[in-house]
């Protein structure tokens, strides 16, 4: 800061631009390639835990997901809508439903897959070994220096 403006010339604010704009061609790629099949990325995501994990509830995914209870109803009203989910009632628990992913949710998800793998491979081309060690370290050290400023 100088003066109370960005330096728009230090070295910390290029490595911040670019590594703001590799998230954002990332997520701008995937937001093209899932959007596809018609369901948004958040959606997808929802998908890929159910299929992970079959007659999840919506507590579990809401917790997986870091969202409330409601916003994980919306999105699963309009994967059932789509048909890609199906809810049933348990049987000792009626307030309770398990979600199901259908055969049509499943042929996303595995599109997903490939769409994902598909990424991480371009996103990685030409890394050896040592470039992925290095690569996670320095992930790992920015992560926690974020958690740091966070607790202050």
């Amino acid at each position: 800061m100088c003066g109370g403006l960005m330096n728009y010339e230090s070295r910390n604010y290029r490595l911040v631009k670019k590594y703001m704009m590799t998230n954002k061609l990332h997520r701008m790629y995937l937001d093209r390639e899932l959007n596809k099949s018609g369901v948004y990325r958040s959606q997808h995501q929802i998908l890929m835990y159910i299929a992970r994990f079959p007659n999840a509830s919506q507590k579990e995914i809401a917790g997986h997901q870091n969202v409330s209870t409601a916003t994980i109803a919306v999105s699963l009203k309009k994967l059932e809508k789509g048909g890609y989910i199906s809810r049933v009632s348990n049987e000792s628990d009626n307030r309770f439903n398990q979600i199901c992913i259908t055969p049509k949710g499943r042929a996303v998800v595995e599109e997903s897959c490939q769409v994902f793998h598909k990424l991480e491979d371009a996103l990685f081309e030409g890394f050896g070994e040592e470039d992925f060690e290095r690569f996670e370290g320095y992930l790992d050290r920015l992560r926690l220096n974020l958690e740091h400023l966070l607790q202050e």
